[in-house]
């Protein structure tokens, strides 16, 4: 009894600090690159006209037409991007449909010669391919995993990763905006700000990378602060060379 009970203190055990890392970032990292992206862009974007010593007002208009163009484009093409994708998907899972209805033994022995060839015994990968090919829609949903590499029930939702580009973008790009709304009228302000939010956007970033959060945070604020500095010269040299 007490081995029995260590054993499954180990298991336990091994169940609790066996995991890993989310490597496909789930909602996490979409949303903050999208923020990021948001933030970068339109910061760049203020301060390239900011250097063309141009009014405040003109800044917060710059800053709000970065922010919808940007936004709407960003949604636009993530829309467009992740139809196509899905159509592409839906039309390869017509495809393997039709062949499962059509050569159902052919489709059965490819599924067997699959298994066989992770190291499954032969016998044990014809009788596993038999058992699983007697219900279509399952028969469709392993094809699709292991020959197309999808799973037909989760499928990514074009508006959905509309929607969601839109919002983060948005949200990123209003940073820089925000202190010229709260009053302020150089760009000073919006400039601490904004390289505060690349830090946090780098920190958190840092969840779904091995990198700590403290040096994800200054690369990005580096980066962030790079794109700003360049266009605020190129702002500044065409503000001149125009007037």
């Amino acid at each position: 009894m007490a081995i029995i009970e260590t054993e499954a203190a180990l298991h336990e055990a091994h169940r609790d600090n066996h995991t890993h890392r989310d490597v496909n970032g789930g909602w996490l990292r979409p949303a903050v690159f999208g923020a990021m992206d948001g933030l970068v862009s339109n910061l760049a974007l203020m301060t390239g006209v900011a250097g063309g010593a141009v009014s405040s007002r003109a800044v917060v208009i710059t800053g709000f037409a970065g922010l919808a163009a940007g936004a709407f484009s960003m949604a636009a093409g993530e829309y467009t991007s992740v139809a196509s994708q899905r159509e592409l998907v839906e039309a390869e899972l017509d495809v393997e449909r039709r062949e499962l209805r059509k050569h159902p033994q052919d489709e059965e022995r490819e599924l067997a010669e699959l298994y066989q060839a992770r190291g499954v015994d032969p016998g044990l990968a014809r009788e596993v391919a038999r058992q699983l090919s007697r219900d279509p829609e399952q028969a469709l949903e392993i094809h699709a995993r292991e020959e197309l590499g999808i799973d037909p029930g989760d499928l990514p939702s074009p508006a959905v990763a509309a929607v969601s580009s839109f919002g983060s973008f948005a949200l990123g790009a209003l940073l820089p905006v925000l202190p010229y709304l709260l009053g302020a009228t150089t760009l000073w302000p919006a400039l601490l700000l904004a390289f505060l939010g690349l830090f946090a956007c780098g920190a958190i970033v840092a969840k779904v990378t091995a990198r700590s959060w403290w040096y994800s945070g200054a690369r990005q604020l580096a980066l962030g602060a790079a794109a700003a500095g360049v266009t605020y010269a190129l702002g500044g040299f065409f503000g001149t060379a125009v007037g």
